[in-house]
């Protein structure tokens, strides 16, 4: 075999997963090079920037939140279920507030801000928040709430200022970065896994990089909202790689860590595995295409929960809808609305095809403008905006129902039973905790189409969950005997791990953290044994 290069550790895709795999390798003395399609940052530069860490923070201590780590476990054992063993969420559960200090020793700011009102992200004055389902009904008995998003501080969403900060010192540390370089199949020698074959533009001309990665900016955001132009981008972006790329071959002594996000913008792949969750957009880029996941089953990793898709329907900002009612075409609840959205996209997609209209009543409507311009950043004004351009009203509940296509008889009965439980001082029939309950009195009332479908103004954003199986000791990748194969581990949204169940804001990079770490360390346990 001849090699174009070699290292210990050979870590693809780079993310906030690859980042922090990387430098943990690179800690524990490794030689590590990193391989991205693009220049870095993947899904992790697009999102909130949010880690979920909790049980007593240096953040949350710094803000006066009295956190546990029996609280966080009792909250995640009920959110999270069975996605990882019992002991991997302990394990999770302990090192969540060391976690946090070891992204702020590498650079990630964070705030100790606490945001006063419940929401799905923070304005640009608070990086401190309930950002899970801590204080909906059946979590709160379950354990006291605390704030545990933990926002990376930065303005909008500020995904850049988490991975920006440990690419910079990945850097510093001497892990190599090659870029605009794309894994086609891994190499594997006597059953292990001993390198990558990629394709890579490293010797293209300048100016066909700068182009490439132009177009591969454009593509991740704005693309994500734009679909048809993110296919236009693609298309220009492959024809560059066949003209310039060329092959190249990496040796990895120690490992190969996948850590190259999700499926959700393959499409085929979505249609296999999660037929159901169509209409929102891919809240990913156009490399979260399940090429790491698809190279862990060429090399026979088994894989699970890839049909776990996490749609989020966002209905807050502004707080005061947390007291509106969530219903389907029979005019039936479906969900606490207190609950995080991604757990209201779930009941839509699982139990209503999608569809869901929001009912509210107009000393509701009334709070609920009040509140936008000091609860909502400018993309959560135009969703905002969006729910209220599509509205219906009516003057009675019939009225609005019939605007709504909504069975009228069967929104009445739930309207009634609602607020008959609320003047009673009864529990909500969908659980909903008291200090969320509105009842619904005054006309007109008013309904908000929420459904999953595609909307410029108003998306709904999903990620794929699941993924290759792996040893939650190590990060190696298991085959279909649950044996781990050699050479091979995967973190991050290319692997089952603790939000492969149910999401929440800040879990799925706080596990990307969690992930990367141990399958770095561990494949640089790997390469010294090897060089002994």
């Amino acid at each position: 075999m001849t090699w174009d290069t070699s290292v210990d550790v050979l870590v693809v895709g780079f993310g906030v997963a690859g980042a922090s795999a990387a430098l943990e390798a690179v800690a524990a003395g490794s030689s590590v090079m990193a391989i991205d399609r693009a220049l870095g940052g993947g899904a992790s530069t697009i999102s909130g920037g949010v880690v979920y860490a909790g049980g007593g923070t240096s953040v949350q201590q710094e803000a006066g939140i009295d956190d546990s780590p029996e609280a966080m476990l009792a909250y995640l054992e009920r959110e999270v279920g069975d996605a990882v063993a019992p002991e991997t969420l302990r394990r999770f559960v302990d090192e969540s507030p060391a976690m946090i200090d070891w992204l702020a020793s590498h650079g990630v700011p964070f705030e100790a801000s606490l945001c006063p009102y419940k929401t799905s992200y923070p304005s640009n004055k608070y990086y401190l928040y309930y950002s899970g389902s801590e204080s909906a009904g059946g979590f709160r008995d379950a354990a006291k709430p605390a704030p545990r998003g933990h926002r990376a501080k930065g303005p909008g969403t500020s995904g850049k200022m988490l991975y920006g900060p440990l690419a910079k010192s990945a850097a510093a540390k001497g892990v190599q970065l090659l870029g605009q370089t794309r894994a086609d199949q891994l190499i594997i020698e006597d059953g292990r896994v001993i390198g990558v074959e990629a394709f890579t533009l490293r010797d293209a001309p300048a100016s066909v990089r700068r182009r490439h990665a132009m177009l591969g900016s454009i593509s991740s955001k704005p693309g994500v909202y734009a679909p048809q132009l993110r296919t236009i981008l693609d298309a220009r972006i492959r024809k560059i790689e066949k003209k310039y790329a060329k092959k190249i071959r990496i040796q990895a002594r120690g490992g190969v860590i996948l850590t190259a996000g999700g499926f959700v913008s393959n499409r085929d792949m979505m249609r296999t595995h999660a037929p159901a969750y169509k209409g929102g957009i891919p809240l990913g880029t156009s490399g979260d295409d399940g090429k790491g996941i698809q190279l862990g089953i060429d090399a026979g990793g088994a894989t699970d929960k890839l049909g776990n898709v996490s749609a989020w329907r966002f209905i807050v900002p502004p707080s005061a809808f947390l007291g509106s009612l969530l219903v389907n075409p029979t005019g039936e609840r479906m969900v606490d609305e207190s609950r995080y959205g991604a757990a209201l996209g779930h009941a839509m997609v699982e139990k209503s095809s999608g569809i869901g209209w929001l009912l509210a009543d107009s000393s509701l409507v009334r709070e609920a403008k009040a509140q936008i311009p000091d609860q909502s950043m400018w993309f959560q004004r135009i969703q905002t905006t969006g729910m209220m351009r599509t509205a219906v009203h009516g003057n009675t509940i019939a009225e609005v129902a019939k605007k709504a296509g909504i069975d009228a008889a069967g929104l009445q009965a739930t309207v009634d039973a609602h607020n008959a439980a609320a003047a009673s001082g009864q529990p909500d029939p969908m659980g909903k905790p008291a200090d969320f309950v509105r009842p619904v009195l005054t006309a007109p009332f008013t309904m908000y189409d929420v459904s999953v479908k595609p909307s410029m103004m108003n998306p709904c954003p999903m990620l794929t969950l699941g993924g290759l199986v792996v040893d939650e000791s190590t990060g190696a990748v298991k085959n279909g005997d649950g044996q781990g194969i050699p050479g091979l581990y995967a973190a991050g949204r290319s692997a089952v791990g603790i939000c492969s169940n149910s999401y929440v804001s800040g879990l799925s990079l706080a596990d990307c953290v969690f992930s990367g770490r141990r399958a770095g360390l561990h494949a640089s346990t790997f390469s010294d044994a090897r060089k002994v």
